[in-house]
């Protein structure tokens, strides 16, 4: 096409014009091919990167290769507990561990859920401990940690910088104390700070669930992949090249058999821990090639609470989402009063 085009301009030379008209027609062509090649490029990569098998997945996260290290935190890693209760889940031996991640400075959402549904430490005949998970300062509070710690007896604190980029590295330090520590327990709990916890319906769907390879929440699946740079949980292609995520529980609360954290320590050294980190839990269990557990009835664990809810909301869920730890106590009243109704 290109060739004939230029012969016609070398054999009719017209006018000065007619010539200038000819060399215009193939510069735009030049132009059009350019650009049709270059937006095929662009459609097709996503494509072929988006299809790489688990395994090869998880080849590449292992590597420290071409990856940007943005994206990841330093785990595994040996981290240390400033402050610890070494021997209390041995002796207990609760049927339920839950763990509550929190910031150093959160006193009041630490002193809320003590008030609250972290008073409740036996329900329907089983034993439930309470553990508040917390990662070093920037500021000096170790004399008031210490001193709440000393009171309550429920203070875990290891040495890594606690912040939002470095969830993923206190969950899988969760893990690694429950799995030293808690040897005669069944169940385990990760439960933010922020979420109302009715115990008795866990304890309840607990019960008759699977004492193996179980791990249920408000499981996720087929989640994009946000690639917005402004979105919070943003993953570049050269970080997670699937456009989609696997099975996950949301992070808001999820429950799991205690033979779980030893599986996913093991998991880790296999798979780069992305810094979200349910879903670098997710990329775990697929590795196991264990599947996550629908809740026995949708509902049961919410990310929201609707603005208009009936007075037996808070007896029909086992999560929900709080705006604030401060409203935990007003949701508390609330559910003490319709907890021994027809609800």
């Amino acid at each position: 096409m290109l060739e004939s085009s230029i012969s016609k301009c070398e054999k009719n030379p017209w006018t000065r014009a007619r010539r200038w008209f000819c060399f215009l027609m193939l510069f735009l062509i030049l132009g059009t091919l350019v650009l049709i090649f270059y937006s095929s490029s662009q459609v097709l990569l996503p494509l072929r990167t988006s299809s790489r098998s688990s395994q090869s997945y998880d080849n590449v996260t292992a590597s420290s290769g071409s990856i940007s290290p943005d994206y990841f935190v330093a785990y595994p890693h040996q981290y240390h507990f400033i402050l610890d209760e070494p021997k209390r889940c041995r002796e207990e031996s609760p049927f339920l561990v839950v763990m509550i991640p929190v910031a150093p400075d959160n006193r009041e959402a630490r002193d809320a859920i003590r008030n609250t549904w972290g008073k409740e430490t036996k329900v329907l005949g089983q034993v439930v401990s309470h553990y508040f998970l917390l990662g070093r300062s920037k500021e000096p509070l170790k004399e008031q940690v210490l001193q709440e710690s000393q009171e309550h007896h429920d203070v875990l604190q290891s040495d890594f910088l606690d912040s939002y980029n470095n969830l993923t590295i206190k969950t899988m330090v969760m893990f690694e104390w429950l799995s030293s520590h808690c040897p005669n327990s069944a169940y385990g709990m990760k439960v933010d700070a922020d979420v109302f916890l009715n115990v008795r319906n866990l304890i309840d769907m607990l019960v008759t669930a699977p004492r193996r390879l179980y791990m249920t929440g408000r499981v996720t699946k087929g989640a994009r992949v946000l690639r917005d740079p402004n979105s919070k949980w943003f993953l570049p292609v050269s970080a997670f090249p699937e456009s989609r995520y696997p099975p996950y529980a949301m992070g808001l609360g999820y429950v799991f058999s205690l033979d779980l954290p030893e599986k996913i320590l093991e998991a880790s050294a296999h798979v780069k821990a992305l810094y979200i980190e349910d879903v670098y839990v997710g990329l775990c269990m697929r590795h196991l090639g264990v599947t996550l557990t629908d809740p026995p009835r949708w509902g049961l664990f919410k990310a929201s609470v609707s603005y208009f809810i009936s007075s037996c909301y808070w007896t029909s869920v086992i999560t929900a989402i709080l705006p604030n730890s401060d409203q935990l106590l007003h949701v508390w009243r609330s559910y003490q009063i319709h907890a021994h109704t027809d609800c």
